[in-house]
This record gives structure tokens, C-alpha cells and sequence, in this order.
């Protein structure tokens, strides 16, 4: 239960701005307690009125002419979590930069609470490098983001930009004020394995490692211990514990050293390897007739099959209907199983966005809308920790 607690709403300016009135009617409804900041663009979306009635208490709009001497320190100490809905190109930017030219920027660089942000912008506003830095920065700094999401976007345009549903924001934000990871210790493994056929080449595959990257930093914001054992560079925040490996072989005896209460098999780990890798770099000239593989070990059953298993999470990137993955499941022998189908649309390798059936230990489905990786992460993290009691 959240309520009581206080969220400080910050609105800045996009057409997304109307939506959070509805997250701020959702807050309010869950008996939070909940102030807003509006920016001077904001103001060109929705009115503060509208803040006003729903919250009971005036928004703030600005440094000067408030009746607090200084609005913004006064926010910064109230707030328990800062929400940025949405948060613009600009906003991010000001963030990652440490500006603090309006009240909003200057709020979030005086406060110590959590803070969450919820992009909105246009497609090539969100993949342009330097946004892309900027989030990545604000990430290493510990703040928690949500989307953007694909789908339809202002002017007519369809893309990645879209800001996340108020319901999953506040999915989030009920995650973020009740932490339940406690002591428990969480297993990550992430990224695809690269089998050597010589010093140069290998056999892998197209994972990135994001998903996990993404399992493994909501776990420890939300206080749990967190090993991830990887392929991937991708940045993890500063408590996860990071094993690098790259074959298969590695991450399995990796993984084999780690005592945890939770098992999240997110690596995508190559079913064959090379039985032969050359020492030397084999030369074009010479040709190669064929490559002899042999199986790698299966680390998600290395897993299942301890003495005092985890709670283990199995992932299955596969191409087609759930009914492969259902079976799967079952199969292993695992306590949910998270299914993608890698060729649709925002839900494969390397995209910033999933859409993933979870499954059960009896095949039992549970199909989720397409979402962000950190929000597909909260929600795995949700489920993992409703179940994790009768596990035992």
C-alpha cells in the first residue's frame, strides 16, 4: 500500500502532458498525497486548474512569485519520489547535464528522493545520440525510467516516443515505494555467448544483453543482491555485482558460483559450439569444408537441478506461436518461463521494447502489451515476488 506517501508530479511540456491527469487521478486514488510542477511549456498542453482540482493544492509553475521563498528546495525535501510524466528531450537533457534554469530542473537537482521518468518524444528526438547519452547517464546516476513505448505519435507519426501508460507508471511507482527485494539475492545472466571457431571468428547470436541489463538494475533498486554473469558492456548500477564471460562454458561455471534465492536465465546461450577451435586464425585461402559442433551444457538446468534450487526464471526467444515455449516450460521444469517472439515488430534483439508472454510451470499463460525493457523488468520483478513465498 502506498498511501500516505508523497509524489511530486512534474508535467513538462508535450502533447503526453494530458495523460498525466489521469496518473495524477490514479495517485490520488491510491491515497497518495501528491504535488505538481508544471513547466511554462507544459502550461501549452493542459491547465493547472485541472492539477488543482484533482490534487486539491495549486501547482507550482516557477522560481519566482511563489509563496515559498524557495519553492524548489521545499519540494525537493517534501517529495518521497519525484515523477517526470512526461519527460521531454529537453527535461532529460537539463537532468543529465545538471541545469537548473526553471523550477522543475532545479527541484530534481536538489532532491535526494528517487526519482522516475517517463519519455515522451518524437522517434528521431528519442534515437538521436545525444539523448541516447543522456539516458544512459541518467541511468548510471540511479534514476528509474519507463518507456517510451511504439505506437502512434503526435502529428501523425508512428514510432518509438510514445510515453508510457499512466497504469503502467503507476505499476512503477507502487514497485518503487514498496520495495519487497529485501535481503533476497538475484541471479541475472544476460547477453548472447560467443563459441570460438578460431582466434578471430565465433558462432553467437544477436542479443544485447538489455533485458537483463534491465532485470538486473530493477533488482537492486530495489535493495536485493544482484550478480549478473555477462556477455554484454552494457552499464548496471553501481551495487550489481558483474561476472563478464563470453562462452558458453564460462557462464556456466560462473553461474555455478553464485549461491541465490532467485534464478533469472535472460542469456541467450548457443545450443552448439565448435568441437574443434583452431589456435591460429584459419586462412581464406585454405577453405573450410564444415565446421564439427557439439553441445554446449544446458546452464538452465545446471540450475533447476540444485540441491536447494532458486526460484528459477527461464527465458525463450524463439520465432512462431507459444506452444514450443509452453512445452519448454514445462520441460525444464522451471517456476515461469518468459516467452518472445523475436521476429515481431519491437520485441526482438537489441530493441528497446518487448512484448512477452510469461509462463508457468503448467503451461499456464499470461500474455503482456508491448512495453519497455525496464517496464517488462518491474513487472517480472512484481510477479517474481508475489510467487516467491510459495516457493518456500
Amino acid at each position: 500500500m502506498i498511501g500516505g506517501r508523497r509524489v511530486l508530479l512534474a508535467v513538462s511540456g508535450g502533447v503526453a502532458a494530458y495523460k498525466s491527469a489521469y496518473l495524477a487521478r490514479r495517485l490520488v486514488e491510491s491515497g497518495v498525497e501528491v504535488r505538481v510542477i508544471l513547466t511554462e511549456s507544459a502550461h501549452e498542453f493542459v491547465g493547472a486548474q485541472t492539477f488543482a482540482a484533482i490534487t486539491g493544492s495549486q501547482p507550482s509553475t516557477g522560481l519566482f512569485g511563489q509563496t515559498s521563498a524557495s519553492p524548489h528546495t521545499e519540494l525537493a525535501r517534501w517529495a518521497e519520489l519525484i515523477v517526470v510524466a512526461p519527460a521531454t528531450a529537453a527535461t532529460i537533457s537539463r537532468l543529465a547535464n545538471g541545469l537548473s534554469d526553471d523550477l522543475l530542473s532545479a527541484t530534481l537537482i536538489a532532491s535526494e528522493a528517487p526519482v522516475l521518468l517517463a519519455p515522451a518524444m518524437h522517434t528521431e528526438m528519442w534515437q538521436h545520440p545525444a539523448t541516447q547519452r543522456n539516458v544512459e547517464t541518467l541511468r548510471g546516476d540511479g534514476h528509474h525510467l519507463i518507456g517510451p513505448e511504439s505506437g502512434d505519435l503526435a502529428g501523425g507519426d508512428v514510432g518509438v516516443g510514445r510515453v508510457a501508460e499512466p497504469d503502467d507508471v503507476m505499476a512503477m511507482i507502487n514497485s518503487l515505494l514498496t520495495p519487497s527485494g529485501g535481503s533476497k539475492r538475484l541471479l541475472v545472466t544476460a547477453g548472447g555467448t560467443r563459441e570460438p571457431v578460431d582466434p578471430v571468428r565465433f558462432l553467437g547470436n544477436r542479443s544485447s544483453g538489455k533485458m537483463g541489463h534491465a532485470i538486473a538494475n530493477e533488482a537492486a533498486r530495489r535493495g536485493m543482491d544482484v550478480t549478473i554473469v555477462t556477455t554484454s558492456d552494457l552499464p548496471v548500477l553501481p551495487s550489481v555485482k558483474v561476472i563478464s564471460v563470453e562462452t558458453a562454458q564460462e557462464m556456466l561455471e560462473a553461474v555455478a558460483g553464485v549461491d541465490t534465492d532467485v534464478a533469472v536465465m535472460a542469456a541467450a546461450v548457443a545450443d552448439f559450439r565448435p568441437a574443434n577451435p583452431s589456435g591460429t586464425k584459419l586462412p581464406r585461402s585454405g577453405g573450410l569444408d564444415s565446421i564439427e559442433l557439439e553441445p554446449n551444457p544446458d546452464i538452465l538446468a545446471s540450475v533447476v537441478a540444485r540441491d536447494r534450487a532458486p526460484f528459477v526464471v527461464g527465458f525463450a526467444a524463439e520465432t512462431g506461436d507459444v506452444s514450443r515455449a509452453i512445452e519448454k516450460a514445462k520441460a525444464k521444469k522451471v517456476d515461469l518461463l518468459v516467452y518472445n517472439d523475436v521476429s515481431e515488430p519491437g520485441s526482438g534483439f537489441g530493441t528497446d521494447t518487448n512484448r512477452v508472454v510469461i509462463i508457468d510451470h503448467s503451461g499456464k499463460t499470461d500474455e503482456w502489451p508491448v512495453m519497455s525493457k525496464d517496464g517488462v523488468a518491474a513487472k517480472l520483478i512484481d510477479r517474481i515476488m508475489d510467487e516467491l513465498p510459495a516457493k518456500g
